[in-house]
């Protein structure tokens, strides 16, 4: 019995702590753009996921709402007040309309396969 107790504490931890860690080793994450909403936009989404795949986005208006919600409903830290603005900074920023997003290649990525 105690080694399932502890299989669970584990996995519990390992459950509630995985976002911060993630948040944290993010450290070469690119920046999203600026915007009234960028700050809000960083801290409610780069605690599960990466900037990088909010930057790789090309989503209608209506799609980044279904996204917003999807994400509220998940848990993402979004004030109801915020979640227009947040939708119309996305939608703007990372839209059909926007040009497809081209990472940065820094000297410690890997060149790519030929």
């Amino acid at each position: 019995m105690w080694k399932h107790n502890w299989l669970a504490l584990v996995f519990m931890a390992g459950t509630f702590l995985a976002p911060c860690l993630r948040a944290q080793s993010g450290a070469g994450d690119p920046d999203l753009p600026a915007g009234a909403m960028k700050v809000k936009a960083t801290d409610a989404c780069t605690q599960c996921h990466e900037s990088r795949i909010i930057l790789q986005q090309r989503l209608s208006k209506a799609a980044w709402t279904k996204e917003v919600d999807k994400m509220v409903k998940w848990g993402a830290p979004v004030d109801p007040q915020d979640r227009d603005a947040l939708i119309e900074y996305l939608s703007t920023n990372f839209g059909t309309d926007r040009p497809a997003y081209v990472p940065d290649h820094t000297s410690s990525s890997k060149p790519p396969k030929k």
